[in-house]
Formats: C-alpha cells, structure tokens, sequence
C-alpha cells in the first residue's frame, strides 16, 4: 500500500501533518478519517482501516487535528467545531486533488465530527462512526475533576492517558451547546454506528441515540467486548473488515478493464501484521478473504493457509467445470461437491530416500441426481479437463519482479 505523506492548511491557517493511503491499483474512491479526542492519524485502528479500504481501491487521507501529532497550531486553542472545520479543510485539500471524499469515518469525538461535518460536504455517500458520543460533551468526563479549574482561569492542564494537555474554556463550551441530532437528522448518506456494549469511555446509549436519530439507509454493528481504541489487532481487522464490506455496497466503486494479458485482474496479497502470517487477500474492490497459518505453525488460524487456498481453486473450478458440462447436456445433475486434501509424497518413479517429493492432490467428487453410469463416467472425466486442474498437472512459468521501494 503506497503511503504519501502531505500536508495542508488547517481552520486557523496552521498546516496539519497528514497521510494518504493509496490503493497499489486502480483509485476508484476517496475516504476521510478522523481520529478520536487526542489521539492521531497513526493509531492502530486508523491504520488497519487505511489499508483494508486501499486495498479495495479506496485511498484514505487520515490526518492530525490541529496542535496534535505532528500538526501544527495550539491543542488549546481548538473546539469540536475548529475540528469539523478542520475536516472541510481536509476534503478541501483531496478536492483540488481531483479526489474528493465520498466516504467519512470517525473514531469518538472523531465521530462527533464526522456526523456534523457530513451535511454541508457535497458527494459524501456514506459516513462511518466508531464509538462516537451522541452528545460531545461526553469527552469532559474525561477530565472532570478540572472542569472548575478551566471555567475559572480559562486554561487548565489535565492528564489524559498519561499524557498532558491544556483544555480551554472555548473547548467546554463549544461540546456543551454542541447538538448532533439536527444535523444526523440533515444526513443524505448511508450511516453505519459501530460500538462496543462495554466501551468504558463512551457508553453504548450514544450509539442508540446516534441511530434512531439517523434516516435510514442506517446500520447499526457491536463490537463485542473490544475497548473504546480497539487497542486489540483483532478488533481493529474487524471493525475494518465491516466497513470496507458496508461501503462497497453504497459507494460507486467501479474498476477498470483488466490490464492486457491479465483477462482475471490481479490479486493482491497484503501482509497485515509483520509479527504474524495474516494476509489480506484482494481481487478487485468486491472480492477479499484472509490467508493465515494454522496455530501448530504459528499463525492465528483466521484464514486459509496457502495450500488450502490452493485446493479451494482445485475444487471450486472442478464443480464449475463440471456443472457447465451437465448444463450444457441437460443432464439431469441435482447438486455437487468437492472434497480436496493436498499432501506431499515421493515420486513413484524417483525411488530411493532423498529423492524430491511431488505434490499430491485427492479430489473427491459427489454428484447429485439421477444420472446414468455412462453420465457419472463421464462427468468424472471431464473433472480432469478443468483449467486449474490442466494448470496444477503441467509445468507453470512463474515470472518474479521487484517492485520499487516505498518509503
């Protein structure tokens, strides 16, 4: 996934560090993230969900919200409205890009930000919330201990996650007046709530106001027992998974012709964390599975390994190959199945310890239907004349090139 790093002018003039997560292939659209109260463009939620959509073909900006990150301006000077201003300044940036956003996630008070900015932003198709407050004066919570403190002196610094920042009495009272149903309620896109029943930080009650106050096409996803960051990969690869598949369904997302020569399109494999073997498997923006290894070799077993994938094709494209035929004879064939197990074994010819060992492939057919001997016979030849099958059982020329270093 190329990542390009840019940056942009904010509400207050000050330029916000962003990154922009493209698709290796064809660009088909365009989402904005917005991260949750003090946390950044780089959490870990943010980037799973980056490169889960890129690798549909939708490019992800995510961004630091002024004096955050590496952002520029004064955290204390900012309100939920400074950064739904920001948001406008960010779609602004992808529009003169000739990449406008159509789709707009947010994460918490990100959330917030999202479901006010979405109304007055043209071309937005569908909005993505994750744990986010129905009343923005939720995140004060947070800090209410210093809630007097910052009324009085009208700057105050408070701890949060163990790290300072200096709250103004803009920020109170911008989130108290703050009012999300008239504008959930302006919403002309498609609206996706996603929350956990035991976040601890904002309560799932905000995800029931958010939706009922919401027209519908709306969707409402729990997130079980993950936590309000999704600090566990887990969490952060499903909540991803359930957006990337949601918003293909409303965002016009239309691939090019195949490149010539390549009459299938390309499949890309995306490694989704360097300390495991999980991989994100992409044909197209509409095609995706996951390839892992079993627990006994150190995976996490959330996908098939890449010889069950493998057999898959073997026993996918039997049954197609086979159902074709019968369909093409008006035989009466009711139902079918493949079983495929692959192991490794000896060359019957080779003889001797150390000889190499070929690939062994068991296909097992089960055909529905009354059909005559010579049907059945002749169903199971044309097993054979599959075309992985034809490709599995002759030599393949695979070309291998290295592509360009990223940074």
């Amino acid at each position: 996934m190329p990542s390009e790093k840019l940056t942009f002018p904010g509400h207050s003039g000050a330029m916000l560090a962003a990154r922009l997560d493209l698709p290796d292939g064809p660009l088909l659209a365009t989402a904005l993230f917005a991260h949750c109260f003090t946390c950044g463009k780089d959490i870990a939620a943010a980037r799973r969900i980056a490169s889960r959509l890129a690798g549909m073909g939708i490019a992800v900006l995510r961004f630091d919200f002024t004096g955050l990150g590496h952002s520029g301006g004064e955290f204390a000077n900012t309100t939920l409205s400074s950064n739904v201003a920001d948001l406008h300044a960010a779609a602004a940036a992808l529009a003169s890009r000739g990449i406008a956003p159509s789709l707009l996630i947010g994460h918490s008070l990100g959330g917030a930000a999202v479901l006010r900015a979405a109304p007055d932003m043209p071309g937005i198709r569908a909005v993505a919330t994750i744990g986010a407050p129905f009343e923005p004066s939720h995140v004060t919570r947070a800090f209410a201990p210093a809630l007097t403190r910052i009324e009085a002196e009208g700057l105050a610094e408070v701890d949060l996650g163990g790290r300072p920042f200096r709250i103004g009495r803009d920020f109170l009272r911008d989130v108290d007046a703050a009012e999300l149903g008239p504008a959930i309620a302006r919403l002309h896109a498609a609206l996706l709530v996603m929350h956990a029943p035991r976040d601890a930080v904002v309560g799932i009650d905000n995800a029931s106001q958010i939706f009922m106050a919401a027209r519908h096409p709306k969707s409402f996803v729990t997130l079980d027992d993950a936590d309000h960051l999704l600090t566990r990969a887990a969490d952060a690869e499903y909540a991803a998974d359930i957006i990337a598949t949601w918003a293909g369904r409303y965002l016009a997302l239309t691939p090019p012709a195949p490149p010539p020569g390549v009459p299938e399109g390309i499949v890309r494999v995306t490694e989704v964390n360097p300390t495991g073997f999980l991989q994100d498997v992409q044909s197209g923006p509409f095609h995706h599975l996951q390839a892992d290894e079993p627990l006994a070799y150190g995976g996490t077993n959330r996908g098939l390994s890449p010889y069950g994938l493998l057999a898959a094709g073997l026993g996918a494209c039997t049954s197609m190959t086979i159902r074709l035929y019968a369909r093409r004879k008006g035989w009466p064939l009711t139902g079918l199945s493949v079983e495929v197990s692959h192991d490794k074994m000896h060359a019957q010819d080779a003889g001797g310890p150390g000889t190499p060992k070929i690939d062994s492939f068991r296909r097992v057919i089960r055909l529905q239907g009354n059909l005559s001997t010579d049907q059945r016979a002749r169903l199971r030849e044309i097993a054979d004349k599959c075309p992985v099958h034809e490709t599995l059982a002759r030599r393949s020329e695979i070309v291998t090139e290295l592509a360009e270093t990223l940074t």
